[in-house]
């Protein structure tokens, strides 16, 4: 996957903006305001996803390009290295949890207006 795919996977889903807000390197998706993924624009080396605390262990333990979240909530985030044995499939559906999540975490009044 590169930074275009990724880009373009994460526009496709529901009511996703696409920011900089702690700078121009750091690209960061959002759904209702709230951030489901981010990654360095320029590298393009990890990115960090938002993960159910069970889960984000068992993929820790079951694979080296899954970490604890970079700059992030260690519990709840994890940084997927890019370029290091994840296969696609698995990276997208790392973004269709962490988005989900979020998702899921809104106020019922934005969900009503994510509905496609």
């Amino acid at each position: 996957m590169n930074i275009e795919d990724f880009r373009d996977y994460c526009l496709l889903k529901a009511g996703v903006t696409e920011e900089t807000p702690f700078g121009p390197e750091t690209l960061v998706f959002k759904v209702g305001g709230k951030v489901f993924a981010l990654t360095d624009i320029d590298t393009f080396g990890s990115i960090n996803l938002k993960c159910d605390p069970e889960r984000a262990e068992e993929l820790r333990e079951a694979h080296d390009y899954v970490r604890p979240g970079y700059h992030m909530n260690k519990k709840h985030w994890n940084t997927v290295l890019i370029g290091t044995g994840a296969p696609e499939s698995q990276l997208r559906e790392l973004i269709d949890h962490s988005y989900d999540l979020v998702r899921a975490s809104l106020p019922k009044a934005v969900k009503a207006t994510l509905e496609m």
